[in-house]
């Protein structure tokens, strides 16, 4: 069951970076690579999820995934 579309859950990443500019981001960004990403904007990420989608993903889940597109499959099969 998808819960969203891909480009809104790509907006709603890109909204955790204060520096990064939103065209860097599309579902096969891996923001791990990204220069601003960071720990802290990992639990923004996952607070942003929690929030938005009323879903929980813990940070070794949040760790197994690399692209944009890979925590959106995540997300959506929980």
């Amino acid at each position: 069951m998808i819960i969203m579309s891909i480009q809104e859950f790509v907006v709603n990443f890109a909204n955790q970076f204060d520096d990064t500019e939103l065209e860097v981001f599309n579902p096969e960004t891996n923001f791990r690579d990204l220069e601003e990403w960071s720990s802290l904007i990992g639990l923004a990420v996952m607070n942003m999820i929690a929030k938005k989608y009323d879903i929980k993903i813990t940070p070794a889940e949040l760790k197994s995934t690399n692209t944009i597109q890979e925590l959106f499959n995540l997300v959506n099969n929980k």
